[in-house]
């Protein structure tokens, strides 16, 4: 009996391991395609779930696809009630493990096929480069994956008279739901549902366990895998932490109508199935485990907008005007982290830029002085999250955003700066012949406001470059102009010094306007291709500081 129950434990180790190989593999092999399909293709609920299914089929991890959903909606990337389409998916995606080991494991037995593949796909991962050494990962996994089936096939195969259907809660009311709590907790400990599964089939197919008994436990393991999520979303924001909970009501909703369907399933199957104990009692719980899970997906989706409300009404408000997006726990993905920077980003720019046509039509307020004081305290924020956030296992796509995140704060705490300097601000309003300049910085920041409201691929930093460079020529000429005139005599040199110094002040916010927009549609580019940068860093603190 001990031996038994160790090579149960090792094969769920082994299956266990496989899983996390083969995961990790298959997530490099993918690069961050599976998280742009995630936000590219989610464009409503049931393109969501449709999205969700699909990614979480293919990387074989549900919790890595919900906490990828969590992560993007406390980004900003994704909406509540898109992101809830991609948790419904994934519930159906992850039944495609069930499947797979259904069939390769139990009907064609390749545990023994597996071996070499391990082998295969370790050479591949030690000598081969990028993507074929994370296929060579992934293949390795996937062995592992059915070493592990056969350890826990030959484990229960010792236990078959020790350990009997006698032995767990007996298929009443009571004991069903016993056994859902089992299951729950044996997804806790192993953090995958599908090792659990596995473990129920293999005992399924070995007579240690019945078929209800199998069933109830694969109710409570779709119900555990949800506390990945809600670990994922703690200290998260407000929109975070509804996903995480929605995760978590969803499943136990589906887990309660499937706990309902159980016993219509079993007389369907036995109905269907003349030797249903004998013959693929694992595929009728795969089958079952599909079946409840696209039926509470199909009950669901009409209803996602009202199951939005009921979550968001039992999740306490909790923002923070600029930085809730920042949740720590976006560190384990740093691709989430610089986009959850992004968003709060893009949203500080917003109202700076807001807050600087105010000034310049009407002059400062102690509302504009708040929000400004605010914004400057959330870029420090900002600054100080993105310190430990490390982009350089991705220096081709990840890393180049990460800078341009850094050159956003720069230029946007030096505009900020900038916005201070009221008695530059109101020389600009008051003094006639630097009204075009003003007027042309107030075109140049509609520009930077209009782009917000632009769909995402359509840049406009180009146009703000155009006026900028349009302001610095015609502000040199008029440069020239004043020092003449004070040469001459015909301005005094208080007058020449404030209208220059206010010309100083107007082209340096223009260029900020300009750096700002630029680096932030640097950091909305999804192609490893990064656009040649047309001013060197070390010019463009030079530029900065004029």
């Amino acid at each position: 009996m001990i031996s038994g129950i160790l090579i149960v434990l090792g094969g769920l180790g082994l299956f266990l391991l496989g899983m996390v190989v083969m995961t990790g593999g298959l997530k490099s092999l993918a690069g961050d395609a599976f998280r742009r399909a995630l936000a590219r293709f989610t464009k409503s609920p049931l393109s969501g779930a449709v999205t969700g299914s699909i990614v979480t089929a293919v990387i074989q991890s549900s919790s890595v696809t919900t906490v990828t959903a969590v992560g993007f909606v406390g980004a900003g990337l994704l909406s509540f009630s898109q992101a809830l389409g991609i948790i419904f998916g994934a519930n159906i995606g992850t039944t495609a493990t069930g499947w797979f080991v259904a069939i390769l494991g139990f009907k064609l037995q390749i545990g023994e096929v597996a071996l070499p593949l391990i082998l295969v796909g370790v050479l591949m991962h030690l000598f081969m480069m990028r993507r074929a050494s994370a296929a060579g990962l992934a293949l390795a996994g996937f062995g592992l994956i059915f070493v592990g089936i056969s350890s826990l096939q030959q484990g229960m195969a010792g236990l078959e008279g020790i350990v009997t259907p006698t032995s767990l809660p007996s298929d009443t009311l009571g004991g069903r739901l016993l056994l859902v709590l089992i299951g729950i907790g044996m997804t806790l400990i192993t953090q995958s549902s599908s090792a659990g599964i596995a473990t129920a089939m293999t005992a399924l197919h070995a007579h240690t366990i019945t078929f209800a008994q199998a069933a109830a436990m694969v109710i409570g393991m779709d119900i555990g895998t949800t506390v990945t999520a809600l670990m994922a979303s703690s200290g998260g924001s407000t929109d975070a932490r509804c996903t995480a909970l929605a995760h978590v009501v969803y499943n136990l909703l589906t887990g309660t109508v499937a706990f309902l369907f159980l016993t219509p399933y079993m007389w369907m199957w036995n109905a269907v199935n003349p030797d249903p104990a004998h013959n693929n009692p694992e595929i009728g719980l795969v089958a079952f485990h599909t079946l409840f899970n696209v039926l509470g997906v199909s009950l669901i989706l009409p209803i996602t907008g009202q199951f939005a409300q009921v979550i968001t009404g039992l999740v306490p408000e909790r923002r923070d005007r600029f930085t809730e997006r920042l949740d720590r726990s976006f560190y384990a993905s740093p691709a989430i982290a610089i986009e959850a920077v992004f968003a709060t980003l893009n949203a500080l720019a917003l109202v700076v830029f807001e807050r600087l046509i105010a000034i310049l039509e009407r002059g400062p307020s102690a509302d504009s002085d708040v929000t400004l004081s605010e914004a400057n305290e959330a870029l420090k924020r900002t600054r100080d999250y993105l310190e430990p956030v490390d982009t350089s296992a991705d220096y081709g796509i990840l890393y180049p955003k990460h800078v341009s995140s850094l050159h956003t704060i720069d230029h946007l705490r030096r505009l900020i700066d900038r916005c201070a300097e009221t008695d530059r601000a109101e020389r600009a309003r008051r003094e006639t012949d630097l009204t075009p300049f003003g007027a042309q910085l107030r075109s140049a920041l509609d520009e930077a406001v209009a782009r917000f409201g632009q769909p995402k691929d359509e840049p406009s930093a180009e146009k703000l470059k155009q006026i900028w460079q349009h302001f610095d020529s015609h502000a040199e000429r008029y440069r020239q102009a004043l020092i003449e005139d004070s040469a001459s005599g015909r301005l005094d040199a208080y007058a020449t010094i404030g209208k220059l110094d206010t010309l100083r002040w107007l082209r340096r916010v223009a260029y900020h306007v300009w750096r700002i927009v630029h680096h932030l549609e640097r950091i909305q580019i999804d192609s490893a291709v990064q656009p040649a940068e047309d001013i060197p860093p070390h010019q463009e603190q030079d530029l900065a500081n004029l």
